[in-house]
Formats: C-alpha cells, sequence, structure tokens
C-alpha cells in the first residue's frame, strides 16, 4: 500500500500495518512557512484593525495558527482573535474551528466535512448578498483559484492571505521508488490524503518521464482518496479514485479500504483485463465476463455462487447473508452527490443513476444482495394519478381516489411505462459481482393504494379503510386492476435480470389479521404467485410491517421468504412459519445507533435465535435511518459475517 503522506507518514503507515498491509511510504510535501511579514499579510492586519474586513474564511487550522504565530512575531501583536471576532468567520471544517476554540472564539459559520471549493462557496454565499463585501481567504500551499473567482464574480473584494506554502521534500528518491514501483505492477493500493500529494507525485513523474506510464498503471492499483478535493484532483491528473470515505479521515480511508480494497481491487483488475478503461469509469462500465476473470488471475463466479440465493432456497450457507433495506440512501454521502439536481421522480427514470446508485451501495458495505433503486409509488403514474415528492413531507398526489365514481379516471396502467426501472435492473446485473444477488421490488397491493386513496401518509388510514369496508366492489375492483399492474411489474424486473424479489407491505400492519386476510391476503398472493408461474425458481419474499399477527399470513401468500419487522420475535416467527419457508429480519434499526459492544451483543442475540437452521437471511426490521453513520453500517455487515462465519463448515 503506497502512501504520500508527509506529515503524518509513521501514523498512517501504522494503521496499514495494523490492517495487515505492507505500507510503502513516500512523503511528497514539505511545509514551507512564509518567514517574513509580506506586504499581503500586513495589508490584512491593517485592514482587521481599520474594521475594513467583513468575513474572513479561515481554511485551515494550522494557517489559523501560523497567522497569529506571525504577527506576534513581527508586530508584536497579540490581539489577532480580537480582531478575528468583528468579522463574520468562515471556518472550514473542526480544525479551524478548533484553534478559535482555543482562543474562545465562535466561527459565524462551521462548514461541514467533507466539502470543496463548491461547498464552501455556498456557505459563505448563504451569509446574505456579497456584493460590495470585502472578504479575505486565508491560504495554504496553492491558491484555490475557483473559490477566489467565484467569491469575486458574486461582487466581492476578495483578498488572498497567504501562510505557508507546500514544496517537494529535499529527498525526492522515496517518491521516484514507489513510482517505478507502480509502473512495474508492485503496488496494489495507492492512497492519497491531500490533492498537492497528487500534484506533487505527477511533478515527479513527469520529471522521470513516467507520467504516461504511471497513469496507466493506476488502471490496476486500487486508488484511495481521502475526501473530494482530493478526489477532483485525482480526476484531473488522469485517473480516478475507487474508494472515498464517508468522513475524510486518514483511519477511515485505511479502515474502509482494509475491509472492501480486495473487492475493489479484484473488480477494477477484471474490467482493465476486459478492455474497460479504468481511469475513466462509471460503476456501471464494469464487465464480468469470463476471459478476463481469468486473465486477472481470478475464479470465475456465477449467481449459483450466491449464498443469499442459496438461503432463500433454505440450503446451506458459508455463513449468514446479509443486505439491509434502504442500503443506498441519505446516510450516504456518495447517494446524496449522486441524487443531487433530481427530483426523486427524475432520479429513479434515470436508469444509469439508478443502476449506480445499486452498485454503489454494494460496493461500499460488501452485502450479499444489491436491491434496485426505485420507489414503490412510481406504478401509480401509469394508473394516472399524479405523483410528487415534498421536501419535508414525502409523497403527495393530488388526485387521490376516495369514491367509486373516482374508478373512472383510474387506467389499467401497464409495466411497460416502468421500462426506467427494467433499464436500471438490466445495468446493474451486468455490472454486478456475479455472485452477488440483484433483488427487484414493488410496493404490496395494500400499501400502494394507501397512498392512492389517502394522497399521502397517513396516521388512521380512514379513507383507505372506509372504502374497504363501505364499497366493497369499488376496492376489489381497485385492487384487482393495481395488482395486475404491480405482478406485471415485478415479471418485467425478473425478464431484466432480477434473482430475486419483495413485495413490501410498509402498511399492511395497521390492519387485524381478519381484515388483512379478506381485504388483501388475495392480491399480494396473486402477485407472488404470477413470479412464481412466469419463472420457476426466483425467491419471492414477502415483508410487511407493524402487525407481528400477520407473519403466518405472509406465509399464505407463497412467498419463498417471509421478511419480518423488529416488533416479530424471530424465534417465535420461526416456530410459526415452519421449515418450508426461509425467514429474513429483523434487527430494530435503532440498535444502529448503539455502542459497538451493544450493537454486537444485539447481532448475537439474533443469530442464537436462529440457531442451525437453514435458511435465514439478516436484515433490519425496516430501512436504515437517514442520519445513520456509515461506519456503524458497515460494522453491522462485518458483524454478521464475522459471528455466523462457520469456515469451510456450512452454516446450517
Amino acid at each position: 500500500m503506497a502512501s504520500f503522506e508527509s506529515r503524518r507518514a509513521e501514523a498512517v503507515a501504522q494503521m496499514i500495518e495494523k490492517h495487515g498491509g505492507r505500507p510503502l511510504c513516500a512523503p511528497t510535501l514539505r511545509e514551507v512557512r512564509i518567514e517574513a511579514l509580506t506586504p499581503e499579510l500586513r495589508a490584512f492586519y491593517d485592514a482587521l484593525k481599520a474594521g475594513e474586513v467583513d468575513l474572513v474564511v479561515l481554511m485551515t487550522g494550522v494557517g489559523t495558527r501560523m497567522l497569529h504565530e506571525l504577527y506576534q512575531e513581527h508586530l508584536g501583536a497579540d490581539d489577532l482573535p480580537k480582531l478575528l471576532d468583528r468579522c463574520t468567520v468562515v471556518a472550514r471544517g473542526p480544525k479551524p474551528t478548533a484553534v478559535l476554540r482555543g482562543w474562545k472564539l465562535k466561527p459565524n459559520i462551521e462548514v461541514p466535512e467533507p466539502n470543496t471549493w463548491r461547498e464552501l462557496l455556498d456557505e459563505v454565499k448563504a451569509t446574505g448578498e456579497l456584493t460590495g463585501k470585502r472578504i479575505a481567504v486565508q491560504e495554504y500551499g496553492m491558491s484555490r483559484v475557483e473559490l477566489l473567482d467565484g467569491l469575486a464574480e458574486a461582487g466581492a473584494t476578495v483578498t488572498r492571505v497567504p501562510i505557508y506554502r507546500w514544496a517537494l521534500p529535499e529527498d525526492i528518491e522515496p517518491i521516484r521508488a514507489a513510482i517505478t514501483k507502480i509502473v512495474a505492477g508492485e503496488v496494489d493500493y495507492a492512497l492519497f490524503f491531500s490533492a498537492t500529494q497528487v500534484y506533487h507525485l505527477m511533478q515527479v513523474a513527469d520529471e522521470m518521464g513516467q507520467r504516461e506510464a504511471l497513469v496507466e498503471a493506476f488502471g490496476r492499483v486500487c486508488v484511495g482518496s481521502v475526501g473530494p478535493v482530493t478526489s477532483e484532483a485525482i480526476i484531473a491528473n488522469g485517473f480516478q479514485a475507487d474508494y472515498e470515505p464517508d468522513a475524510p479521515h486518514m483511519p477511515q480511508l485505511v479502515g474502509e479500504l482494509a475491509r472492501r480494497g480486495a473487492d475493489l481491487l479484484q473488480k477494477k483488475r477484471i474490467a482493465a483485463a476486459n478492455g474497460v478503461n479504468t481511469n475513466r469509469w462509471r460503476r456501471i462500465d464494469m464487465d464480468w465476463s469470463a476471459e478476463g476473470v481469468r486473465a486477472a488471475g481470478y475464479t470465475a463466479t456465477t449467481i449459483d455462487d450466491s449464498v443469499f440465493m442459496k438461503a432463500c432456497r433454505r440450503e446451506p450457507t458459508p455463513h449468514v447473508p446479509v443486505w439491509l433495506m434502504r442500503q443506498a440512501g441519505r446516510f450516504q454521502r456518495e447517494y446524496r452527490e449522486l441524487r443531487s439536481g433530481y427530483t426523486m421522480v427524475e432520479f429513479c427514470r434515470a436508469s444509469e443513476v439508478a443502476a449506480e446508485v445499486t452498485l454503489m451501495a454494494a460496493d461500499r458495505l460488501g452485502t450479499d444482495a444489491a436491491i434496485i433503486f426505485q420507489d414503490i409509488l412510481l406504478p401509480l403514474e401509469s394508473m394516472g394519478f399524479d405523483l410528487d415528492y415534498v421536501k419535508g413531507y414525502g409523497p403527495k398526489i393530488a388526485n387521490p381516489l376516495r369514491e367509486r365514481g373516482d374508478l373512472e379516471r383510474v387506467k389499467p396502467g401497464s409495466a411497460a411505462d416502468m421500462a426506467y426501472v427494467d433499464e436500471a435492473v438490466r445495468l446493474t446485473r451486468k455490472a454486478l459481482r456475479p455472485d452477488v444477488a440483484l433483488i427487484g421490488f414493488v410496493g404490496a397491493p395494500f400499501t400502494v393504494a394507501s397512498y392512492a386513496i389517502e394522497g399521502g401518509k397517513s396516521r388512521d388510514f380512514k379513507h383507505t379503510k372506509s372504502l374497504m369496508l363501505r364499497d366493497g366492489e369499488a376496492w376489489e375492483r381497485f385492487m384487482g386492476v393495481l395488482s395486475d399492474l404491480l405482478a406485471g411489474c415485478l415479471v418485467s424486473q425478473v425478464d431484466a435480470g432480477a434473482d430475486a424479489v419483495q413485495v413490501f407491505d410498509s402498511w399492511g400492519g395497521v390492519l387485524s389479521p381478519d381484515r388483512y386476510e379478506a381485504f388483501v391476503l388475495p392480491y399480494t398472493k396473486k402477485i407472488v404467485d404470477a413470479v412464481h408461474a412466469h419463472r420457476a425458481g426466483v425467491p419471492v419474499i414477502a415483508f410487511a410491517t407493524g402487525n407481528p399477527a400477520l407473519v403466518p399470513l405472509l406465509k399464505e401468500t407463497g412467498a419463498d421468504v417471509v421478511g419480518l419487522d423488529w416488533r416479530s420475535d424471530l424465534r417465535e416467527a420461526i416456530e410459526q412459519l415452519g421449515d418450508d419457508v426461509a425467514v429474513q429480519g429483523n434487527l430494530d434499526p435503532t440498535a444502529l445507533y448503539a455502542t459497538p459492544g451493544q450493537l454486537r451483543r444485539e447481532v448475537e442475540a439474533l443469530l442464537a435465535k436462529v440457531g442451525d437452521r437453514p435458511g435465514y437471511i439478516f436484515n433490519l426490521g425496516h430501512g436504515i435511518s437517514p442520519d445513520m453513520d456509515p461506519v456503524r453500517v458497515a460494522e453491522l455487515v462485518d458483524l454478521v459475517h464475522e459471528l455466523s462465519a462457520r469456515g469451510e463448515t456450512a452454516w446450517a
């Protein structure tokens, strides 16, 4: 593992060794402090003292501290903290904030990490109108020209405050040696912790006449980037980061590459062997052709090797398979970046992006199955419902169905209208590792109908239950048309490449067992039967939340797997269901907020309830919360694999 860190080179080497890697340290930076009080620094101090600075952007903690030291040394002035307190101060991340707190100051705005100049510019603009404002930017290493230009374009007068610069180390032989090893194919991983490290490495490569060869070699190396700014520098120099942690810190990058790096490296080298340009690629460009797999030195796998599919069939597995509902979601920074600029409907309709985010979750978490990214309410558009997603509220339907007469405007809909989902399935299945299963899904008829009738979320479902009880004929007509459409959507996803499918009944638990059996079960069963009739061997998962009393009825749908929410006791549910159906679930999602030790005990307790029964799939009892720490989610996946592993002996 090649690391180009300088200041903390030894610490990074120790991290790499702790995780079983062999460090190749090649420091690329030497910090050169500006020793003299330059005219720019003197002018900035005088402007602060005269009250002629409106806003100060502090980019680094080191630079903020150095600025104070320079004024102390050359002017005998100890009043920088006092002068800053008279301005609006924007701190880029926690390090300059920590320096300010040491001076008993608080920034007016702390820009959360990770960030680029874009987020920083947005935060400064959010302070108000910038026309005529006098803004000073404390710089480090090199100027961030895009930030300075963006502030100037917004009407501000911008002053640069350079504190220190980066230079190459006096001894560049370790860098030269690292370049030689990378080009020779003797390096598996390359870790970058700043943009300047990238630029300095390429500067030395230029001097050696090895830039082109180095960029080409990076196409077969797993490249880790600490954060967005570093990744931008990597892209600017002709190659690409394969992993960027959600939190831009050294331990996270090293630790997460230790857990996911082998799979990412394997994938990259297979792709390169199959002719994919791995220095400029998306996840959906992956090619798993057997020839490339063998050429890269790996053994080809197929869906027959999937532990998830084996568990669905109640066969022995080497460990308990795990996937998580909402495993692609707002808790991940990369998801938020991919989602940026799209409405929810646009995002789901953009097949390539939906496939990319589906693959992203499996890549980052290492789950045994991926679930296609879409939304359960999209089929309603095909039926003539006006669907929108309102920020802070959720899905809203402007023309809900409330009376029998409203059925006249309801169209039968067509699975063909959901072709964008099928295309996302095709793209994902092609690019997904062959032994990782892909799950397609639809909402269950009752849940989708509830949204269509209520017009959005509901606490009491009074409109839905009222129609169901007051006008049975209207209910049957609507549920019949809806279940036909949903069945067609699932069948299309299977044809597009889904290995298994799930039917989500998120609101089914608001009904008593009697009402569920009479008014809902026949329509969910129709969907399950349609999939089985269309393609034998495709597992169907039936999942409902809210009422453990419905568990036996979920089995009556004919599903191959019954998914449980956290309200059900896993051991009791298994006893109720018997040995002829697989079980999925059902950790309470809030357990992810617990301490690592408590989370481990929670997982151990669930696995103990399963015992040696084959046919168990680990999942949450519902989706991952948007504010969840991605590191905790990854820890959960690893815990399940670790605690259920039986070496070469099947978990059965």
